[in-house]
């Protein structure tokens, strides 16, 4: 996927929203500040976010991809295009990391943002 494709995929997941912040930093959050997803534009069009905890370790054993910095103790991921895993692959841990960030929202707030 490209970073554009990713754009229009975080985007489009419910009540997603995107701002630049820390000087070049593009970020998807939910539920105003709630981040999901980040891309480091100065850095190769390089790719954040949050997998589920049990997970985390399998994929920073594989070629291309690591724990995030700053963000590791979160389980969150990095990796630099072009992006060490199928289109589907990644399609599918981006909607998770945006399910995962929903699910720790208070109740009332979550409610139309599952999917």
């Amino acid at each position: 996927m490209t970073r554009e494709q990713i754009t229009v995929l975080c985007l489009s997941l419910p009540g997603a929203r995107e701002d630049i912040k820390w000087g070049g930093v593009q970020v998807f959050s939910v539920a105003g500040n709630k981040m999901f997803a980040l891309f480091h534009l100065d850095r190769q069009d390089g790719l954040a976010f949050k997998v589920e905890d049990d997970l985390f370790l399998g994929f920073c054993d594989r070629p291309g991809i690591r724990p995030a910095p700053y963000l590791a103790r979160a389980h969150w991921i990095s990796m630099a295009a072009p992006y060490p895993m199928s289109d589907e692959e990644l399609h599918t841990l981006l909607t998770r990391s945006h399910q995962l960030v929903v699910a720790k929202l208070p109740k009332r707030t979550r409610a139309g943002l599952l999917i």
